[in-house]
């Protein structure tokens, strides 16, 4: 049923009085959840009342009456996902977490989006690292397939939504298309269903107007992101001229359904968890085939986390779940988004750039990156100055250097070229702060934790992206002589670039925190200059002052990485409707490559030898995929066992799944069938048990093992033979340090198993604990 913009509004102006009125400071918004609903996966209307029903009494058993209960509850999740989301006080959470039928409480926290943008499989149909038209045309582009996206909403008058020569939609397609105010929304045969979510924001931001109540995106994020998982070919696609070509998505002929979570942030943050479960719910119930959610923010126990649950509930309903990783790397440990039943994808550069070069008076050329659409005046140098030279009055060199707002001195900027340093200052920002200071161009030089990351950008003046090292380069020019002269060119797209790909800096890192025996990232995929459509309310900056429009962008994150990935398991879930998602998943990671376009191994942004905390399993390669040979499969038990591994009780449990499960004796977190095999704590000799299932033909397969350094590794058995599709074989992987206590430091090797046609490659991550 859709929302009434009457109701909703009433509703926010309720969380105005409830949460910021003095009476009711210290009232939250609170998520409970309960686990899965008994009713079936279709459930009625007297289904969903009855659910309804229950959640208030349950609060109300604590709140004093039903009617409180009612007042307090803003959302009821009755579809797949049971639980609710509603306003409480600190002892009231506490009080309702201690009831047997409560699974979690926790905190609707918010989310970011994961693009390097303050606040693709897209790309282009002659270049990229991503080779896939035989896996495109043997999933016929993809249009089986339904893709859900969780976001800021979709741009739908997007020539990548179009519905050109799109048959009718899908029978099993039971979404909706919901209509804001005036704010002339449609869906198509191709953009089939949009809904927006928006309770758990109101309950931080108070009363929202009318402009919070469309699916439509005003921010680009989302057009970006479900574009790049299932846009439509789209001709003639390029930024201001720059990378023309065919865009289109990883599956262009599937359907798309948009699920707007994400709103302006509220102190970085606009994606709450309250409305993800919201959209997590919807989506399932909707038919989806695919979800694609391109936003996180810490790192939390499985069960108190929004975007870990609602990918629990479309895992166990097949639907698969692809994540970001995050943009906090390369920091070790900071990797988003680390349950077993979701895909985690990093992000790693392509063979295209967007070059410019910065021509110094010393004849030395820096090459860097950018998306300017003007060029400054060819065969001129102009006057150069460094922004810890600019400063203003009672400003810091050091402040100055990083060309924030109010730091820079017109009069010293004016008519040069200003040089910058990268930090976390926003890139885009800081080209308009140098253009506001009078600058005719800008050089933003990287800080040493970016280094190699340059990044293509829709500035709005001439400007450069240059690597750290040239940067360095750049400033002992300016420090050495008396009157520093520069140029900028116009930009060049590139192709065939090497080495291609490399893990850009920002891309979060594993190990994996929360459980340490899975390893997170998965998968890697593009995540840097991406090309993707864009919204026309906003210009290409994402900014008030940039008055520009462009229907595609370039953007960069894990977000345009995980949509990658998103698109690639359209096209397999074309191909192989009955596969799991497990299978998918494997299917993905276990075909994925480590070395680059110059055939070397995959590289960090620092040009050092990266390992699979940057990428996990490697590089996706689409083509690969649709052929495994073997893969790691996993069954709802085997989820079940895993929570029984991380302490979960019989009783909470049967919340889960509405029967007994009973917990196996001696399973452990390591044994989980996962592709990759992590072992942190290894003392002694340790076997890791794994089974694998022939989705090929018949055959015979070898194991071969590079040994992680200072470990033996022995293969039980060391040879599998399958007489059968479907057949399922069973392994053990022993693993024993060579000297006792090591390694001290985390280890890497890999396992593959071949019958000389495939190779199943896994991940081997070891650590002395």
């Amino acid at each position: 049923m859709e929302l009434s913009f009457r109701s909703d509004y009433l509703f926010s102006a309720l969380l105005l009085c409830l949460v910021h009125s003095p009476a009711f400071a210290l009232k939250m918004p609170y998520i409970v959840y309960l686990g899965s609903h008994a009713h079936g996966p279709e459930p009625t209307a007297a289904d969903i009342e009855s659910v309804t029903n229950s959640h208030y009494d349950l609060l109300g058993s604590f709140l004093g009456s039903n009617e409180k209960a009612q007042e307090a509850i803003f959302y009821s999740y009755t579809h797949h996902i049971n639980g609710f989301a509603a306003i409480l006080e600190d002892d009231q959470a506490a009080e309702v977490a201690k009831h047997p039928n409560v699974i979690s409480v926790f905190l609707s926290k918010g989310r970011k989006l994961h693009t390097t943008r303050s606040w693709h499989f897209l790309g282009l149909e002659r270049n990229g690292v991503i080779h896939q038209s035989s896996i495109l045309r043997r999933a016929r582009f993809g249009e089986d397939t339904i893709i859900g996206n969780l976001d800021t909403g979709v741009w739908p008058e997007s020539k990548s939504f179009s519905d050109e020569e799109v048959g009718p939609i899908p029978r099993k397609w039971r979404g909706i298309c919901q209509r804001g105010i005036k704010d002339g929304f449609s869906c198509n045969r191709k953009l089939i269903g949009a809904r927006y979510f928006n309770k758990g924001y109101a309950a931080y931001a108070g009363l929202l107007n009318s402009t919070f109540f469309t699916a439509r995106d005003h921010d680009g994020h989302g057009s970006h992101t479900l574009s790049t998982a299932g846009g439509s070919l789209v001709p003639g696609a390029s930024v201001f001229g720059y990378g023309n070509g065919t865009a289109k998505g990883g599956s262009p002929k599937a359907r798309v359904a948009a699920y707007k979570v994400c709103w302006p942030p509220l102190e970085n943050v606009g994606c709450f968890d309250a409305d993800v479960l919201a959209g997590f719910d919807a989506a399932i119930s909707d038919g989806v085939d695919v979800i694609s959610v391109s936003l996180g923010n810490e790192q939390a126990e499985f069960f108190m986390d929004g975007i870990v649950i609602g990918s629990f509930h479309a895992a166990r309903n097949g639907i698969v779940v692809v994540s970001s990783a995050g943009n906090s790397g390369p920091q070790p440990g900071t990797v988003l988004n680390v349950a077993p039943w979701m895909i985690t994808v990093a992000a790693s550069t392509i063979d295209r750039e967007f070059a410019t070069y910065v021509a110094l008076g010393t004849k030395q050329h820096l090459k860097g990156s950018s998306l300017s659409a003007n060029g400054l005046p060819s065969n001129k140098f102009y006057p150069l100055i460094s922004g810890a030279d600019a400063q203003a009055a009672n400003v810091s060199a050091t402040e100055a250097l990083l060309c924030k707002a109010g730091t820079l001195d017109r009069k010293k900027v004016k008519g040069k070229i200003l040089a910058c340093l990268r930090s976390d200052s926003d890139r885009i920002d800081m080209g308009q702060q140098a253009a506001l200071a009078g600058a005719v161009g800008m050089v933003l030089a990287n800080d040493e934790a970016s280094d190699n990351d340059v990044v293509a950008d829709a500035h709005v003046l001439p400007a450069a992206h240059i690597t750290f090292v040239d940067g360095k380069v750049l400033f002992a020019y300016i420090n050495s002589t008396k009157f520093p002269m520069a140029y900028i060119t116009r930009v060049k797209t590139m192709l065939n670039t090497t080495p291609a790909p490399f893990m850009a800096s920002f891309s979060s890192r594993g190990p994996n925190t929360v459980e340490p025996a899975i390893l997170k990232p998965d998968i890697t995929a593009p995540g840097l200059n991406i090309i993707a459509a864009y919204t026309l309310a906003v210009g290409p900056a994402g900014r008030d002052f940039d008055k520009r429009r462009t229907p595609f962008n370039v953007e960069s994150g894990t977000s345009m990485s995980c949509p990658h990935v998103a698109g690639v398991v359209g096209l397999l879930k074309t191909l192989y409707p009955s596969w799991s998602p497990a299978a998918i998943q494997s299917a993905i990671m276990t075909t994925a490559r480590t070395r680059d376009n110059k055939q070397e191994p995959v590289l960090d942004a620092s040009f050092a030898k990266a390992t699979p905390f940057s990428y996990g399993a490697g590089h996706i390669r689409p083509n690969h995929a649709m052929n495994p040979g073997l893969v790691y499969d996993l069954t709802a038990n085997d989820y079940l066992d895993f929570l029984c591994a991380r302490g979960y009780n019989k009783s909470q449990l049967r919340l889960f799944t509405n029967k007994t499960h009973r917990c196996p004796t001696h399973f452990k977190t390591a044994d989980f069938n996962y592709p990759s095999i992590t072992v942190p704590d290894l003392h002694g000799t340790m076997a890791v048990t794994r089974r694998v299932k022939n989705v090929g033909t018949p055959g015979t397969y070898s194991a071969h093992v590079k040994a992680p350094a200072g470990v033996s590794v022995s293969i039980q058995p060391r040879s599998l033979k399958f007489e059968k599709c479907e057949e399922e074989k069973e392994f053990k992987v022993v693993l024993k340090p060579k000297v006792a206590g090591k390694p001290v430091d985390y280890v890497f090797g890999k396992l593959i198993w071949s019958d000389g046609v495939h190779y199943v490659r896994s991940p081997l991550v070891v650590k002395h604990r």
